[in-house]
């Protein structure tokens, strides 16, 4: 697949924006396939007919599959940016092998995945405090990440979006002010940055945490 530009991801991210963001139903295998249009389909006006076309051939619930989907789609769309974004800056070499759920890119000589995140509201405590922990998040990020696709526990870059105003997944959408805060911590990067966790016997996990703050 030829990636596009990532003037061209941010651009339609923001189509998204307009809507709540709310999700009917947990993820599934099945949703997932009658869904998988979406990863080849950056523009949002051609994601629309294929919704609709999908609905009726599946004979879906049309608000429920709706929003199934463009929540994948954004959220999918944003990591790729991110994704493209790390695999720009010196020092990080993109993994090779594109369907590998564990590796995203090399930096600085270790492999990492990367997972963009909202600021859990289940962590239960404030992002000041979270912010002067950074290890006790990581380890409830770990233990409580997702049931679907890219459950692993193997090294990690984290990427944290928060904003003031609580819609802290609208910020996945600012792929330019993103691209500022990557840049930064990679610029500025050095050893002391990583975590190491023990969420293994006889193995450690490195792990990397950046916050977008807003």
């Amino acid at each position: 697949m030829i990636k596009p530009h990532l003037d061209t991801i941010e651009s339609e991210l923001q189509h998204r924006l307009q809507y709540k963001y709310v999700w009917y139903r947990k993820q599934n295998d099945q949703w997932d396939t009658y869904s998988n249009f979406m990863y080849s389909t950056v523009e949002w006006e051609s994601l629309i007919p294929k919704i609709a076309k999908a609905v009726e051939e599946y004979k879906l619930n049309k608000e429920e599959f709706f929003y199934y989907t463009i929540n994948r789609w954004y959220n999918y769309w944003s990591a790729l940016a991110i994704e493209l974004i790390f695999s720009e800056m010196e020092g990080v070499i993109p993994a090779k092998n594109e369907k590998d759920k564990l590796v995203d890119f090399s930096f600085f000589g270790k492999n990492f995945d990367h997972k963009t995140s909202v600021f859990p509201k289940g962590f239960g405590k404030s992002i000041e405090y979270a912010q002067q922990h950074p290890k006790e998040l990581l380890l409830w990020l770990y233990r409580n990440q997702s049931q679907q696709g890219r459950k692993h526990l193997e090294n990690r870059m984290f990427l944290i979006v928060y904003s003031e105003d609580g819609e802290h997944w609208k910020l996945k959408a600012q792929i330019s002010w993103l691209k500022n805060i990557i840049s930064a911590y990679v610029a500025t990067f050095n050893d002391t940055k990583l975590h190491r966790l023990q969420l293994q016997p006889y193995k450690t996990t490195t792990a990397g945490l950046i916050w977008a703050r807003k």
